[in-house]
């Protein structure tokens, strides 16, 4: 019989084995709230169906519109067929005492396009309010205000495609947001993304596209973060219809499509969102202080209670059903479980994930969204995006873990920035740097990248533009030498080389990064005079082939096509070869792949040993070459076999040029 001391540790890691009944009482937790949904009698993916009741509905004999407003005392419809006035003929009905309200109408009462609110009355007051689970919302370009609008186009859209099934390799992530895809300045639709866009992300390698600010949200300014409306795909880039035939047509092409969910957050407007729906703060958010976000000026959803659960696991389900997502990325997830939010915590003990500082009941929400998610779509992705480092996360819910997929390795990015910003080239840490590449559980399945929207959003800059600074201005020519350029590009290329080729189960880069967008990401405000000049992105600079940026694109797309080829992510752990910080030297395995860098600023080694495995090594990549827009140091194609070394090892001699990287690939037999 096994004892307590022969038990494995949770999840592998022995460091957790003294919140092994935290982590008991979790899973309990996790059930208990799937036994009190499901009431036993369905499956979680049958209960997280309330799109198909609440909202408005075409049904055989009319129409039915029902909402959710326990506080709520009236409700009737305005909009255009009511002259926006109250009618009794458009007055809900109240269904029991649980605050479900209904109106059902004749079919010759309401058209497409028609716009409408709901007028709810309570105890005090009353106000319009967009519904809650309204699928179309649409802005009044002379007024500013939104409104729902009924859609029932007479011709449906019609799938075209299968969903395409998950990659062979591990998901290689195309960030994107639809409205800053294009080069003019203004807002791009989902139709361009469509016919621009998408054959670009193909033609870059990524197999994956991960759309950010798809929910509807009143101030664009918000990269999509503070929500408004949690069924209404946003009408400022164009119809359902046509996000649709986006999807379709990225699965045509091999593409899974994810979007960026953010339920950790809701706007507050009151007019537009959920703020004071029914006339009380806490309908679907914590009542008092615990209800605000103290830097986001969100609101903050109460996990706790049955009806936002319903509410939010619908809202997964709905975009899988209705748009044929293949998945999501979790924002704001560390928010989430911790009641401080993450706000000055460094997470440097395993006690900080425990304890009354964690709201469990997000974490059962969490968990219960991925047994969803994964009951509807079994082969869909979910991504966290958690600072704190939460075990579990991606542990089988079963097991009391939250159930995701992946997580972002959140911790890549802020070693690079961290670098580039504050410590000379010649001092880089590169057994810090090593760490930080391969720091993850043995549980856990990661996304790393180098740069996503975050770094250049709220007075960031590209990792380009912080190496280079204004330099680029003037100097990006391929005939133009200049040294702060020179620096900007060979790291640039080495650092995501380096983020890939470690990558533990998958990568990610934003729209554009990937050929070293210049500059930052700053969406129209008051500040900036509500101008778009940062919020687009300029792909001629990429098509230039005299530009650098041409070959910054080049080297990724070689780079990443090598990845799929070769199929490293997700599949076979780094080995270290060398680490010779003193030399700023790192070489490692993957694979039959062996990628060594040198990032000294100005040092080139020549014969430079370092063991291997016996065999033949092919020279298959490196970052110098002339059409990466390198100085082209290493002659390509080399082969390199080993032999004798000093102290009796076998290796190799290689010739390593100051900030440079090369990849080789070992040859058996």
């Amino acid at each position: 019989m096994m004892g307590a001391a022969d038990r494995a540790p949770p999840w592998g890691d022995p460091w957790l084995e003294p919140y092994r009944d935290a982590i008991e009482a979790r899973r309990r937790r996790i059930r208990r709230w799937a036994r009190r949904l499901t009431e036993g009698r369905t499956s979680l993916a049958d209960f997280a169906s309330g799109h198909t009741y609440f909202g408005l509905h075409r049904t055989p004999g009319g129409w039915r519109l029902a909402e959710w407003a326990p506080a709520a005392e009236a409700v009737y419809l305005v909009g255009d067929v009511t002259g926006w006035e109250e009618r009794e003929r458009f007055r809900f009905r109240r269904l029991d005492g649980h605050g479900r309200w209904e109106l059902v109408l004749p079919a010759d009462t309401l058209c497409h396009g028609q716009h409408y609110k709901l007028r709810i009355h309570w105890t005090g007051g009353a106000g319009d309010r967009i519904p809650a689970w309204a699928r179309r919302v649409v802005q009044d370009p002379e007024t500013g205000l939104f409104s729902a609008q009924v859609w029932a186009p007479a011709r449906p859209y019609r799938w075209r495609h299968t969903r395409p099934n998950p990659p062979a390799e591990a998901p290689l992530v195309y960030e994107a947001h639809v409205g800053m895809a294009q080069e003019r300045e203004g807002i791009g639709t989902y139709a361009e993304f469509r016919d621009q866009v998408l054959p670009r992300i193909v033609r870059a390698g990524y197999n994956t596209v991960q759309l950010m600010a798809v929910a509807e949200h009143p101030y664009y300014g918000s990269f999509g973060y503070h929500v408004s409306s949690f069924f209404a795909a946003s009408s400022r880039f164009g119809t359902p219809e046509e996000l649709k035939s986006l999807v379709d047509a990225a699965h045509g092409l091999g593409l899974r499509v994810t979007m960026d969910l953010v339920h950790s957050h809701a706007v507050k407007n009151e007019n537009e969102g959920l703020g004071r729906y029914d006339g009380t703060r806490h309908q679907f958010f914590h009542a008092g202080p615990r209800g605000e976000h103290p830097v986001w000026d969100s609101l903050l959803f109460d996990y706790g209670k049955p009806e936002v659960l319903h509410f939010l696991l619908s809202n997964c389900r709905f975009w899988l059903d209705e748009y044929r997502m293949d998945g999501f990325r979790f924002d704001g997830v560390t928010s989430m479980l911790f009641l401080h939010h993450g706000l000055g915590h460094t997470f440097s003990g395993y006690d900080e994930y425990f304890g009354p500082q964690v709201d469990e009941d997000a974490y059962a929400y969490l968990a219960l969204a991925n047994e969803v998610v994964h009951q509807v779509r079994p082969d869909a992705l979910t991504l966290a995006e958690d600072v704190s480092g939460m075990p579990g996360l991606c542990a089988p819910v079963g097991q009391g873990g939250a159930g995701f997929d992946r997580r972002l390795a959140m911790g890549v990015p802020d070693c690079w920035f961290r670098l580039v910003r504050e410590v000379p080239d010649e001092a880089w840490d590169l057994g810090w740097v090593w760490h930080e590449l391969n720091n993850r559980r043995p549980e856990e399945r990661v996304v790393s990248y180098a740069e996503s929207h975050d770094q250049a959003l709220v007075g960031g800059k590209t990792l380009i533009f912080e190496l280079i600074g204004d330099a680029m201005y003037g100097h990006m020519r391929r005939d133009d030498p200049d040294l702060r350029v020179e620096r900007g590009v060979a790291l640039h290329k080495m650092i995501r080389l380096a983020t890939l080729a470690t990558a533990g189960h998958g990568y990610l880069a934003f729209m554009g990064n990937e050929f070293g967008h210049p500059e930052w990401v700053d969406f129209p405000r008051e500040g900036n005079r509500w101008s778009y000049r940062y919020a687009r992105r300029q792909w001629s600079l990429a098509d230039d082939p005299d530009l650098r940026y041409h070959g910054l694109a080049e080297f990724d797309r070689q780079m990443i096509g090598l990845a799929r080829q070769e199929g490293f992510v997700g599949r076979d752990e780094p080995r270290l070869v060398v680490l010779r910080p003193e030399d700023e030297i790192l070489g490692f395995a993957r694979g039959r792949l062996f990628f060594f860098f040198n990032f000294h600023p100005t040092r080139s080694r020549t014969d430079y040993p370092v063991e291997v495995p016996a065999g033949a090594y092919d020279l298959v990549l490196d970052t110098d070459e002339p059409r990466f827009a390198g100085p082209g140091r290493l002659v390509p194609g080399q082969r390199f076999f080993t032999h004798p070394l000093p102290g009796g090892t076998l290796g190799i001699r290689l010739y390593l040029p100051s900030r440079c990287a090369l990849v080789l690939r070992r040859e058996i037999g």
